[in-house]
């Protein structure tokens, strides 16, 4: 069973480059942690739109001459995870559609929290929808007609939709760059050979030797063409902030930067701020790899309890590893990191990681550790408990199924079995990204969703949905015994 939070998306584009496919490519490859299951790339040579897309990772689906074909100057890109919409090909993205505004592609990472309902009401219009992602909701609005001759689209469409989004689009003529008016997702610009690009993460600039320019702003709307680099800002009244705090504790690399602040960094003052609320007599301190690197390190360097790797990572395992039997399910956490039995033995041992949420692999991983014969272990974590579940894009599951939304940190030590459990306050995990706190969404710690959302109407239109398959061959014969009473 899946214990750690599952990776969204990651989204990119270059406009104007003689190389944008290769460009984009790279800059997918840097974004690969974001999302494991399908990539694709769309190109436009000025009036021809050129898509590949497919399931896997991003050098399993651009293989062979695939690139050579994606020709133009133009590109947006996507690596994806299912947090919305099922995981098949079909929802792969970007998307396309053609509609009499001409070619529109978007790649979308984030989600929606009003989707079902706008999706019910663009249906009920008349609009035939091809897959199950919130994504094309949004190109079905641009490509809606306008009302009135002076309405712009393109904001109409976004100042309509509500919830977590970054977007990178492309028309024929330009690309554009959207935040949501609270921030929940980075996206930052930057140029390369004097190009525009943009990219979810500015780790992708690294890769592709861009120069970071900003990041865009919350509620912005940036749109790039041959005359450059114009700006909007689409919610001027929009006050509350609400950037996913998550970021900064695991989702990004940790050789991005956000906001200006390394993420490396934030994380290591994490781990300084465990040792300072969790004080624990020890003889190492081991990370989970990799999301507690960091943080380990950090918590070794202000306690002065050696640092040491006693869990070796396999890089060689899928994130969709098998498990057909119990053998198989027993041994799936031996897989990923095997233990270095003897640094621990006979020792007493603080293992550092991001989060537990169901705290299967959490248990297994404490049982390991005293099989091997240590003498104490004690588990923190470098953020809060994970009490309730996300509806901006993170696949945190049911509040039924986190661990620390139905249980104590007492009876969570008990059910993992370790010496004491600890995890790091609000307070602590702020201070360490250097940010305002009225800068966070922190919604799966503290239930302060900054969007409204009401899980009951979503649920009703999907059940609603669920029996409104027609069966046309039903409907004529309906019609037929009608006709036969009249």
């Amino acid at each position: 069973m899946q214990d750690y939070p599952k990776h969204y998306c990651g989204v990119f584009g270059v406009f104007g480059h003689p190389n944008a496919a290769e460009i984009s490519y790279y800059g997918l490859y840097a974004l690969q942690h974001r999302g494991q299951e399908s990539a694709g790339i769309v190109t436009c040579d000025g009036s021809e739109f050129y898509s590949h897309r497919a399931m896997g990772l991003v050098p399993q689906v651009f293989k062979g001459n695939s690139l050579s074909r994606l020709k133009g100057e133009n590109a947006i890109g996507h690596t994806r995870y299912s947090t919305t919409g099922a995981s098949h090909a079909v929802n792969a993205q970007p998307m396309i559609v053609d509609c009499n505004r001409g070619n529109i592609a978007i790649a979308h990472n984030g989600n929606l929290t009003n989707a079902s309902e706008l999706r019910d009401e663009l249906e009920a219009g008349g609009n035939i929808f091809q897959t199950t992602v919130d994504s094309e909701i949004i190109l079905h609005l641009l490509a809606r007609p306008s009302a009135s001759p002076d309405a712009n689209p393109l904001l109409d469409a976004i100042r309509k939709i509500q919830g977590a989004y970054s977007l990178v689009m492309m028309t024929e003529k330009e690309m554009i760059g959207v935040r949501d008016p609270h921030g929940f997702r980075p996206l930052s610009l930057g140029k390369v050979d004097g190009k525009w690009v943009l990219s979810s993460e500015t780790c992708a600039f690294d890769l592709i030797k861009a120069e970071f320019v900003r990041d865009v702003k919350p509620g912005e709307v940036v749109i790039i063409d041959k005359n450059g680099l114009r700006s909007i800002d689409a919610f001027p009244a929009q006050k509350r902030r609400a950037f996913c705090v998550f970021e900064y504790v695991y989702f990004a690399r940790p050789d991005s930067k956000i906001s200006g602040m390394e993420v490396y960094k934030s994380r290591i003052e994490m781990g300084r701020h465990l040792a300072r609320e969790h004080k624990i007599d020890a003889d190492m301190v081991v990370p989970v790899p990799d999301s507690g690197n960091y943080a380990a390190l950090g918590y070794s360097l202000e306690s002065g309890i050696p640092y040491h790797m006693a869990f070796v990572r396999n890089h060689y395992v899928g994130r969709s590893f098998l498990q057909p039997s119990q053998v198989t399910r027993s041994l799936n956490v031996r897989v990923k990191l095997n233990l270095v039995s003897g640094l621990v033995e006979g020792k007493k041992v603080i293992i550092v990681d991001d989060s537990i949420v169901r705290g299967t692999t959490s248990q297994s991983r404490i049982r390991t550790l005293k099989e091997a014969g240590a003498k104490e272990v004690h588990v923190l974590i470098s953020c809060p408990p994970h009490k309730y579940s996300c509806v901006y894009g993170i696949d945190f599951p049911d509040r039924k199924k986190l661990l620390a939304a139905t249980s104590s940190v007492e009876e969570i030590k008990n059910h993992l079995d370790a010496d004491s459990v600890g995890y790091l306050s609000e307070e602590g995990m702020v201070e360490s990204t250097g940010q305002p706190r009225d800068q966070f969404c922190m919604a799966c710690y503290n239930g302060d969703y900054p969007v409204p959302y009401d899980p009951n109407v979503d649920k009703e239109i999907i059940e609603r949905r669920k029996f409104e398959a027609v069966s046309f061959g039903d409907l004529i014969e309906k019609e037929k015994s009608q006709s036969k009473l009249i």
